[in-house]
């Protein structure tokens, strides 16, 4: 089989497609043939030697991915061969990431795959999905009828958030940086859409609420938005922080005077409990419609290098997928 793998820490350019054995499922595992990877931010860390925890090289990048099932161990019984699945996590200890066209996974990281949704809608579930989902309901305990700023709507983790809010019945506000952006969050379901990066775009969210501010926000770059925020949140709001890329100076006086909360959201401090528990909730959301993945920027294998620098380009709309058919 072929798969993206990394010989050393480097830039895009490190990433290399080799040819690698087909793994065999071991107790407790799920062989899966993989037809396409979601690309994360992380990926591109660990990739480059950045992140806080990077496994041995030489390693297969990803962790998110959607396929069938070639086999599965003996003791294992909820997942079936020849049934579609999508993924989000791969065992470990084998080197083998998402970026693969046969991955191990354990049980608990194999979920089914509506009929409705493409492998590459599936491969767009894992990180952005259960992210958003931690963000809204575990960290800012987000009830119906709230009022919730996507602030960076139009990207994976921004569409499921969007999405998700919409379905729990708080109204949604969303910020994109282009005209398709705003289109886009829009189409998710959001009932008000805001250029961000403008003067105006904190003007424009308090008068969509009447002065009041937003209960929650669910910020992707905190390091140009935070102190802002600060600002837009009613009393008792809460900032949920997905994404940041420095650092930045605020002012603790807005978050006195209105007694809001700034929550850290880092989705690998969820339990394999809990994660089984937010995709179980989502399943029948993706069967029936409600939660539908977009899918933005498509490459093959040779272009994973592309792929890597394309997810933090700005302007994105939906999930950057690698293709591994």
């Amino acid at each position: 089989m072929r798969a993206i793998r990394v010989h050393q820490f480097g830039g895009p350019e490190v990433l290399t497609l080799d040819e690698v054995p087909n793994p065999v499922a071991g107790p407790g595992e799920v062989v899966i043939r993989n037809y396409a990877a979601g690309v994360n931010p992380v990926d591109a860390y660990i990739r480059a030697g950045t992140y806080a925890r990077l496994p041995p090289l030489p390693c297969v990048p990803g962790w998110d991915g959607a396929g069938v099932v070639q086999s599965v161990g003996a003791d294992l019984h909820r997942i079936r061969t020849g049934e579609r699945v999508y993924f989000s996590g791969t065992t470990v200890g084998r080197g083998l990431g998402a970026y693969s066209q046969v991955v191990t996974c354990y049980e608990h990281q194999v979920h089914p795959l509506p009929a409705a949704l493409s492998f590459a809608q599936g491969a767009a579930i894992g990180v952005p999905y259960a992210t958003a989902h931690r963000a809204l309901f575990h960290c800012a305990n987000t009830k119906p009828g709230e009022t919730v700023l996507v602030h960076g709507g139009s990207g994976g983790v921004g569409v499921a958030a969007i999405q998700l809010a919409v379905a729990h019945g708080c109204t949604v506000i969303a910020t994109a940086g282009s005209e398709e952006g705003l289109k886009l969050v829009l189409a998710q379901g959001a009932h008000h859409a805001v250029r961000h990066g403008q003067t105006d775009t904190g003007e424009e969210v308090l008068r969509l609420t009447g002065g009041r501010g937003v209960d929650v926000i669910v910020e992707m770059l905190a390091n140009l938005n935070l102190d802002r925020d600060l600002g837009l949140v009613a009393l008792g709001g809460r900032i949920t922080i997905v994404g940041n890329r420095g650092r930045i100076e605020i002012d603790p006086r807005q978050a006195m005077s209105k007694e809001s909360r700034i929550i850290g959201v880092l989705l690998w401090n969820a339990g394999d409990a809990e994660l089984m528990e937010m995709h179980q909730l989502m399943g029948p959301q993706f069967a029936e419609g409600v939660l539908k993945p977009v899918v933005g920027k498509g490459f093959t294998m040779a272009q994973a290098g592309t792929a890597h620098e394309a997810v933090f380009e700005s302007g994105a709309r939906g999930k950057v997928v690698i293709d591994l058919a």
